[in-house]
C-alpha cells in the first residue's frame, strides 16, 4: 500500500494550495480517507475526512469553510483544496486510509508553510 501526498509548498497568508494524495496497492474505493497535519512541537491533528463514495465530508472546526476535501475513485486520488490559509495552517500534511474505526495506512506527508 502506498499513499503519496503532494502539492505542498510555501504560500502567503490568504492564498490557496491544493494537496493531492495518490493511492496504490489497495482498493481505494473501499476506504474512507482523511487528511491530518502535524505542526512543529504539536501532536498530529485531524483536518478532514471523506467517506467511500465521496458524499459525506467532515472537517475540523479550524478549517471549516476554508478547506474542501474530495476524491476521485476512478483515479485513486484524493485532494484537499486549501483556501484563505493562515500561518496556523503550517504543518506537514498526511493522507490516510481508514478501515473500521482506525486509520491504518498513512502516507509520508507533504510540507505546507504559510508566510505572514
Amino acid at each position: 500500500v502506498q499513499l503519496q501526498a503532494s502539492g505542498g509548498g510555501l504560500v502567503q497568508a490568504g492564498g490557496s494550495l491544493r494537496l493531492s494524495c495518490a493511492a496504490s496497492g489497495l482498493p481505494f474505493r473501499n476506504y474512507p480517507m482523511g487528511w491530518f497535519r502535524q505542526a512543529p512541537g504539536k501532536e498530529r491533528e485531524f483536518v478532514a475526512s471523506i467517506n467511500k463514495s465521496g458524499y459525506r465530508m467532515e472537517y475540523a472546526d479550524s478549517v471549516k469553510g476554508r478547506f474542501t476535501i474530495s476524491r476521485n475513485n476512478a483515479e485513486n486520488m484524493m485532494t484537499l483544496q486549501m483556501n484563505s490559509v493562515n500561518p496556523e495552517d503550517t504543518a506537514v500534511y498526511y493522507c490516510a486510509a481508514k478501515w473500521g474505526y482506525e486509520y491504518i495506512h498513512w502516507g509520508r506527508g507533504t510540507q505546507v508553510t504559510v508566510s505572514s
